[in-house]
Parts: structure tokens; C-alpha cells; sequence
């Protein structure tokens, strides 16, 4: 009888675990504490690779390493002669493939190429960069049927896109995982790993999405400083890029059901959609006591542009204009390089003359006082999968009022109050009813509490993913010391968590 061996799983992240805070990160932080006899390999797609690892990392996690995606450009030399030619040729068609629909089935090859070219001792940076990849760019963009050309990119617009396609594929130069089984955090780039290893190396691969990294991904190019031509072309490879990952994986597991729609859209087999909400950790979270004194609203998250706090602030200002004894608490740090938004939400309180009322609190270590601090807590995103903090409040018996993004109104159900985003109007107005009615906040707070008691649990949540690792393993399910058991391959594709 061949000895038990412990099961393996590559996590890939983008942004967030180990090196920040934040809802996916405390979601990577559950996964990997809830299973302690799995041995979890960490690989992180970050800015600089220069950033701190801000997470405690338990002894289950055997290895962890960085992709780092704007830090300095690997050296080497661009191909010459046939090699070369041979790769132009692939690229001009995996270009063609982000601008023309009718070029689209080239994508996934050329894909593939590109990233065996790297992974076999090909600089992949150098032959982006180069002279030729650059004229094919040019050349293949002002083709009379491409739509681009209208626009009539430039020079300098080339420069940009090829600059921002070579950060973006830098991922695909790293030996990916050959055993095991890999998990995508979040969708996009870090998807990129996980589908080489499943093609090169037949490694199943399971797709978690939490907000749908897609859609903000356009939410962000709105306002980038890019031309049309530079935006169609990056925005083309992150939809294919899309498309592929939920061909190719085995499972994908949204947060919330209301991501299936994207999904499905997308291309995937709704056979292969797994349902498995966030949960939150009780005992870190029980039941606040006793409300503030004056009427407080609390918000708590990280301080970004997606949380779309100018319509919290100017919401809050249409509150104070009924209560002018109102409160509005913020708990949360901008994350790197993003201190410029929260020092025009602060310029935003003192034009709508409510900086005296307004606090900018920062990161706190108990995230659950952030919450027993408002009497009401708000959710103002654009954008949203199943947010923590809007569970963790809820655990906490604190009554919402939250915008209808992603997996919102799953998670509250009829236990708090949901509004259109982007809606200062209607925020305010929610917000005024629960401030003005305590017997009603009572009511909802403490329905809210046994609604995360019986549906989102930690426990629930990485029993769900133990099954799924198991499953993906090869008919294997983990025993109660941690070996791995023969078991029967489960067979039923539905969603495993109800509403």
C-alpha cells in the first residue's frame, strides 16, 4: 500500500496576500489557517517586488515568491533571425486576436507560445520590446478592418500599449506549479500561471472570483490616461484573458452567485460554477454593545476609488443637513500609492462643510470596533463581491445600509437596507430612517447576526474549499490526520452552498 501523501496547493494572488490588507487577503488568511495538513505554496503578482510580507505566514505555507510586474526588466537579448520571424508571426496574430472578433479563436495558441517561448530561455521582455514587436504593432492596428484604425494610433500611443502588454505578461515567464493543485485568488493576471501549468503540465486548476476582475478592470480605464487605441487593445487582452481562464478551469468557485452571470457570459460551463460565500470568524466578531451616544455612521475598508466614498461623504452631508449632530467615522488606509484619493475625500468634507464631522480614522487592529463604533454602518461601492465588511458588521449586529453591487444583496438578504450606487440621494435617505428609528436598527442588527450564524461561517466556508482541493486532486479527500484518503469522485456540478 502506497504511504499517504500530504495534498499541495498553489495559491496565486494579485495584490493582496501576503503583502496587503484587505477582504481577499483575510479570505487567502482564512483558507490557508482553516487547513493547517495542507501544504499551501504562496505566488503573489505584485508592483515592485519590494513589498513587505504584512501577513503572519503559518508553518502550512511550504514556499512563497513574487512576480513582480513593474520592477526592473529581466535581461536578455530579442530573438534573431528565424526565431524571430517565428515569434512576430505568433505575435502579430495574438495582437489581431485582442482587436478583431473574427481573430479571437488565435488567442489562447499564441498565448501559449508566448509563454512557452519565455519559460524555455527566451527574454520575453527583450522581444516585446523590441524594434520588430513594436512596427508589428503599428502595422497590425492600422489595418483597415481593425477598428483601431480610426483612431489612428501614433508612435507614442505604440510605446505605451507594448509598455503596458510586456508588464502584464511578465507572469508568464515563472515555471509554473507541477503538481498539486492551483488556485486563482482573483481572476486576471493571476490567472496566468495557473492556466501554463494546467496546459504544460496537467494541473487542475480552480478559478476564485470575487469582484469581477473584468468589469474593473474597464471601471479603472475610464479614467486612465491611455488613447482609445491603447484601451482597446489592453482592455481586448484582459477579456481574453477572461474567456480563457473560465475555459480552461476545472472549477470556478465566485464568492457570490450573482458573479455566474459574468461567468457564463464569459464562457464557462455553469456545470463548472461552484458558489461558496465568504464567512467570517464568530469569535473574532461577536454582537457589539451599546451604540455611540450621538448619531454615528462607521464605514470601514480600504480607501480606493472602487469604494466610491465621494457618494458616502455627500451623503453624509445630505444627513447632516436633518441631523446636524451626525457623525461619519472612516476606518481604513489607501493602499500604496494611493494617498492622493484620500486627500481628496478630505478636500470633498471641507467644500460640503462637513470636515468637522468627518474623521479619516485609519487602519485599526480590531476591525470589529470600527463597526460597534457607528450606530448604522455603510457600504458605498461601485463594485463588490461578497464584502467582509459588510458580514463582519453584520455579525456584529449592527444594521447596513449598502449599495447594490455583486454579492450584496446576497449577503444581507432582508436583514439591511440596499440602494442604487452612485445614488448620494438615496443613501442619505436610508441612512436618515435607521438613525431616526432605533427599535428598527434593533431588529435588523440582531437578524442580521443570526443570518451570518446560520450561512457564512469560516468553518463553512474552508470546508467548502477542502472539498473542492480533493475533488481537483484526484478522487481524494483529506482524513482526520491529514493524509490523503481514497474516496469517490463527487459528481454533482450544482452549486454546494444555498442562498
Amino acid at each position: 500500500m502506497n504511504s499517504p501523501v500530504a495534498l499541495e496547493v498553489t495559491l496565486l494572488t494579485e495584490g493582496t496576500y501576503p503583502y496587503i490588507h484587505g477582504g481577499v487577503s483575510t479570505w487567502c488568511d482564512q483558507l490557508v489557517r482553516g487547513m493547517p495538513d495542507v501544504r499551501f505554496h504562496i505566488l503573489g503578482i505584485t508592483g515592485s517586488g519590494r513589498e513587505p510580507v504584512i501577513w503572519p505566514l503559518p508553518e502550512q505555507i511550504a514556499s512563497h515568491s513574487t512576480v513582480p510586474l513593474w520592477g526592473p526588466p529581466t535581461s536578455g537579448r530579442a530573438p534573431r533571425g528565424r526565431a524571430l520571424r517565428r515569434f512576430l508571426a505568433g505575435y502579430e496574430r495574438f495582437l489581431l486576436s485582442l482587436l478583431d472578433p473574427d481573430f479571437e479563436p488565435y488567442f489562447a495558441d499564441e498565448l501559449y507560445e508566448i509563454a512557452e517561448f519565455a519559460l524555455t530561455g527566451g527574454s520575453l521582455t527583450a522581444a516585446l520590446r523590441s524594434e520588430g514587436a513594436l512596427r508589428s504593432l503599428q502595422r497590425v492596428w492600422r489595418l483597415p478592418f481593425v477598428a483601431t484604425s480610426r483612431d489612428r494610433p501614433s508612435f507614442r500611443d505604440a510605446l505605451q500599449a507594448t509598455d503596458l502588454l510586456e508588464h502584464a505578461l511578465r507572469a508568464l515567464a515563472v515555471q509554473p506549479p507541477a503538481r498539486g493543485v492551483v488556485h486563482v485568488a482573483t481572476g486576471g493576471l493571476a490567472a496566468l500561471p495557473g492556466l501554463t501549468a494546467r496546459r504544460f503540465h496537467g494541473v487542475p486548476l480552480l478559478l476564485s472570483e470575487h469582484g469581477i476582475y473584468l468589469r474593473e478592470r474597464f471601471l479603472g480605464f475610464r479614467a486612465a490616461p491611455f488613447s482609445r487605441p491603447v484601451k482597446t487593445l489592453v482592455l481586448g487582452f484582459y477579456r481574453m484573458l477572461a474567456a480563457e481562464s473560465y475555459r480552461c478551469a476545472d472549477v470556478v468557485a465566485p464568492v457570490n452567485r450573482y458573479n455566474r452571470r459574468w461567468e457564463e457570459h464569459g464562457g464557462c460551463d455553469p456545470r463548472r460554477i461552484r458558489t461558496v460565500y465568504n464567512g467570517v470568524d464568530l469569535r473574532q466578531f461577536p454582537v457589539a454593545g451599546d451604540e455611540p451616544e450621538e448619531p454615528t455612521v462607521s464605514w470601514a475598508g480600504r480607501i480606493d476609488p472602487i469604494k466610491d466614498l465621494e457618494t458616502l461623504i455627500r451623503a453624509f452631508a445630505l444627513v447632516r443637513l436633518d441631523l446636524p449632530r451626525a457623525r461619519l467615522r472612516l476606518f481604513g488606509d489607501p493602499p500604496a500609492g494611493g494617498e492622493g484619493y484620500r486627500q481628496r475625500l478630505k478636500a470633498l468634507t471641507a467644500e460640503l462643510g462637513v470636515a468637522d464631522a468627518v474623521t479619516f480614522e485609519g487602519r485599526i487592529d480590531a476591525v470589529k470596533d470600527a463597526y460597534a463604533a457607528g450606530s448604522v454602518v455603510l457600504l458605498s461601492s461601485i463594485s463588490e463581491g461578497f464584502p467582509f465588511s459588510l458580514i463582519e458588521a453584520m455579525a456584529c449586529g449592527r444594521a447596513t445600509v449598502s449599495t447594490d453591487v455583486g454579492g450584496v444583496r446576497e449577503a444581507v438578504g432582508d436583514t439591511g437596507l440596499v440602494v442604487p450606487p452612485r445614488e448620494p440621494e438615496a443613501l442619505a435617505a436610508a441612512t436618515l430612517a435607521l438613525l431616526r428609528d432605533p427599535v428598527e436598527r434593533a431588529r435588523l442588527g440582531a437578524a442580521a447576526r443570526r443570518r451570518v450564524e446560520q450561512q457564512f461561517t469560516v468553518e463553512r466556508t474552508v470546508s467548502e474549499f477542502r472539498s473542492l482541493y480533493c475533488e481537483l486532486a484526484g478522487t481524494t479527500t483529506l482524513g482526520p490526520s491529514g493524509a490523503v484518503a481514497a474516496t469517490r469522485r463527487a459528481t454533482d456540478a450544482d452549486d454546494r452552498v444555498a442562498a
